[in-house]
């Protein structure tokens, strides 16, 4: 069991969820919180048939968590892979880019003029 921050206990509060943390009917402690172990060996000392269903929904809450962050951390990864990914194309398409312009720029210095091919009668 350990006692919140001031930080963790306002990204706690939402608007209108809870009562003011000050004034009439708020809290004027910072709350205590068990973590997983914690809550379990709670369980070995209380043995009613309330307890034990309360500390099944918290176990099971506690497992939901776990599942949910690895869900964000493979979500994370795969978002970071696709940002890579993109900073290689954004490469790929500036040297595609010049490329093109290049292809479809008249060139600079005008070509000498040949002599065409074939007979000509003017001469």
């Amino acid at each position: 069991m350990f006692q919140l921050t001031d930080e963790e206990v306002e990204s706690l509060t939402f608007q209108i969820g809870m009562s003011k943390p000050t004034g009439r009917g708020g809290r004027r402690t910072l709350p205590y919180v068990f973590t997983e172990q914690g809550v379990a060996m709670l369980s070995t000392v209380l043995n009613s048939k309330r307890a034990i269903t309360v500390n099944i929904a918290i176990m099971r809450t506690f497992v939901r968590l776990r599942q949910v962050l690895v869900t964000h951390q493979e979500l994370a990864k795969k978002v970071r892979n696709l940002e890579k990914q993109t900073v290689s194309h954004r490469i790929s398409i500036k040297k595609i880019s010049t490329i093109l312009k290049e292809l479809f720029e008249p060139p600079l210095e005008p070509e000498e003029k040949k002599n065409p091919i074939g007979f000509r009668m003017d001469k």
